[in-house]
């Protein structure tokens, strides 16, 4: 916020879970006050009955980048999703629709099993993917299977991105770790005090979001469900959320300091001034 107000800029949100309206005090999103301080973008703006991807967000993101270069404003893109901000900056992989069948084949097979045959399907990818990754192993298997391409083929086609477009000033932060995990820590006991229990009573309340929305799997949801129907204590509930929550950051950390390129500044102080100047001379050079 502090870089936007200076620099008369706009704050995009490019966190997938800050999207969904119905957790603004799970999803740390910025409160009333914040987004009156300076334009928000992105935040809050899908109903949670939805499902939002990378590709609608990107394509959602791209507008309002463009709409705040033309009003001579500075887009100030922030959140930690990295396949986000990938997608918007590198393009989307035109993968096709993949068959149904395959991918319910796919989808109910063990992990082990799953990654046994992508090291058969798709070699380079098995070696690329820990064994015990679900996700990114039944993508990678499903894809090559239903399109006889593998995924990182299609990926190397990707079109659409802006990154040839626009000046990117990007910094990554990474403070102490020890320092991180504090904050997550304080921020979810004040979540749990401060909304985040009715926000997931309200939300199971509602009957049209499917058991498999996104929104259901946000951190902090399944733990609060279990405590509502009784089957773990409110201690519980949030020792468990905040495993998830460390779990998240370690691997949000990893992702940031080892996959984007070379040349993205890593920050790692912790003190906001100190920050935001750097960002400053840099935007400025």
């Amino acid at each position: 916020m502090e870089v936007a107000e200076r620099a008369g800029g706009v704050v995009i949100n490019a966190d997938s879970a800050q999207v969904y309206r119905d957790l603004r005090v799970l999803s740390a999103r910025p409160s009333v006050a914040d987004e009156a301080r300076v334009p928000h973008r992105l935040f809050g703006y899908i109903d949670g009955a939805e499902s939002c991807s990378a590709a609608r967000w990107a394509a959602d993101a791209r507008v309002e980048v463009a709409a705040a270069q033309t009003a001579g404003r500075l887009p100030v893109l922030v959140g930690g999703t990295g396949l986000y901000l990938r997608t918007l900056i590198d393009g989307i992989a035109p993968v096709p629709e993949i068959d149904a069948a395959i991918r319910a084949e796919v989808r109910a097979m063990p992990v082990a099993e799953a990654h046994l045959a992508l090291q058969q399907a798709d070699p380079t990818a098995a070696a690329r993917l820990a064994p015990a990754d679900t996700t990114r192993v039944a993508r990678a298997l499903e894809v090559a299977r239903s399109t006889g391409r593998t995924l990182a083929a299609w990926q190397g086609a990707r079109s659409g991105g802006i990154g040839d477009a626009v000046r990117l000033v990007a910094t990554i932060l990474l403070p102490d770790r020890d320092w991180l995990l504090a904050r997550c820590d304080a921020r979810l006991e004040a979540m749990f005090d401060e909304g985040a229990v009715e926000e997931v009573t309200q939300l199971l309340a509602r009957r049209d979001i499917p058991l498999a929305a996104p929104i259901r799997r946000a951190i902090g949801v399944p733990e609060i469900a279990a405590m509502l129907a009784g089957d773990i204590t409110r201690d519980a509930a949030l020792a468990a959320a905040k495993i998830a929550t460390r779990q998240y950051a370690k691997r949000q950390y990893t992702w940031f300091r080892n996959q984007p390129p070379p040349g993205w500044e890593r920050v790692t102080e912790s003190e906001k001034d100190i920050i935001v100047n750097q960002i400053e001379i840099r935007l400025r050079d």
